[in-house]
C-alpha cells in the first residue's frame, strides 16, 4: 500500500514562505493498492495537483471516498481535471448518514452563481454509491469506517492490505464527544497496533481553551492515542492555518522528545503535501 499526501492543512488553503515545508493545500490523500488501484480520500484543494498527476500518468479510474462534507474537504473537486475528461471513471462513495449525499453536495458547490460549470455538464463517467457499509473492499484493500467526533459527524477509515494497517482520523476531536462520535477508548481500539496512524493534531493546549468543541484535537491528545494504541508510526495532520513551518517543527520535536523520555519506539512526523509512505 502506497499513501501519498496532497494536502495536510486544515480549514482553508494558505500560501507564503512560512508554509513552504508543510504546504498550504487542504485534505487530499491518494492510496494505491498492490495492484495499482487508485483510492482518493477527500477533495480538498490538494486534489487539483493530484488530478494533474493522474492525467500525466494517463490513469483514469478512481474510487473517491470522503471523510465529511465541510468545505475544506470538497473545495478542490471543481478543479480536479479528470472530471472534465470523458475517459475518466470516478466511483464516488459516501455514507449519507454521516456525510450527507456527496453527489448532491458537490452539485450544490458547482451550482450558479458559485461556479460557472455545473455538475451535470461534467464529461467523466461519475457513479455515486451512497451506502453506509460496516466494511468493504476496494481491490486488495479492506476498508473499515468509524464515525468521527466532529460537528455534522464524519467518517474515519482503517485501510488494511497484506497484514498492514493504516488508520486515518482527520477532523476528529478526542477531548469532546460530538453527536454520533465515539469515545477515546473506541478510537483506541480502532487504532490498536496500526502500522500507521494519521490523526488530526490541529491545536495546542492553549488554543484548545478557546476551540474546545470545534471538532479538532490537540497534538498531545493525538499523541496519547498513538502511544496507547501502540502504533508503529504517528503522523500529525490537519495543521492549523496559522501554524508556520517553524512552529509545526517545534510541535513534532516535542512529540518526539516525549516518546524518547517514555522509551516509546514510534516514528513521529507531521505530514507535508508531498509526503509519500509505503506499508
Amino acid at each position: 500500500m502506497i499513501i501519498r499526501c496532497y494536502g495536510a492543512r486544515g480549514s482553508i488553503p494558505v500560501s507564503g514562505e512560512m508554509y513552504n515545508k508543510y504546504g498550504g493545500d487542504t485534505t487530499c490523500l491518494e492510496i494505491r493498492s498492490r495492484n495499482d488501484e487508485v483510492i482518493i480520500v477527500d477533495a480538498g484543494s490538494g486534489i487539483r495537483r493530484l488530478g494533474n498527476a493522474l492525467m500525466d500518468e494517463e490513469k483514469f479510474h478512481y474510487h473517491l471516498l470522503f471523510t465529511h462534507s465541510h468545505l475544506d474537504h470538497i473545495m478542490g473537486f471543481p478543479f480536479f481535471k479528470p472530471i472534465y475528461d470523458k475517459r475518466a471513471r470516478i466511483h464516488l462513495m459516501g455514507c449519507p448518514a454521516t456525510q450527507g449525499n456527496i453527489q448532491k453536495l458537490l452539485s450544490k458547490a458547482m451550482s450558479a452563481p458559485l461556479f460557472p460549470i455545473q455538475f451535470d455538464s461534467l464529461t467523466a463517467d461519475i457513479e455515486y454509491e451512497g451506502e453506509c457499509k460496516l466494511d468493504f473492499k476496494i481491490d486488495s484493500i479492506e476498508i473499515i469506517p468509524i464515525n468521527l467526533s466532529h460537528p455534522n459527524v464524519g467518517m474515519g477509515y482503517k485501510f488494511v492490505e497484506d497484514g498492514k494497517s493504516f488508520v486515518f482520523l482527520t477532523d476528529n476531536e478526542l477531548g469532546f464527544k460530538h453527536r454520533n462520535g465515539r469515545t477515546f477508548d473506541e478510537y483506541l481500539a480502532f487504532s490498536k497496533d496500526a502500522n500507521l496512524l494519521i490523526h488530526d493534531s490541529e491545536y495546542t493546549g492553549y488554543e484548545y481553551q478557546v476551540t474546545r468543541g470545534w471538532g479538532h484535537s490537540t497534538y498531545l491528545d493525538a499523541l496519547r492515542l498513538a502511544q496507547e494504541a501502540e502504533v508503529k508510526a504517528f503522523g500529525l495532520f490537519h495543521h492549523n492555518q496559522n501554524r508556520s513551518d517553524d512552529q509545526q517543527e517545534a510541535i513534532v520535536e516535542e512529540c518526539r522528545s516525549i516518546n524518547e523520555e517514555r522509551h516509546i519506539d514510534m516514528t513521529c512526523f507531521a505530514l507535508t503535501q508531498a509526503t509519500t509512505l509505503t506499508l
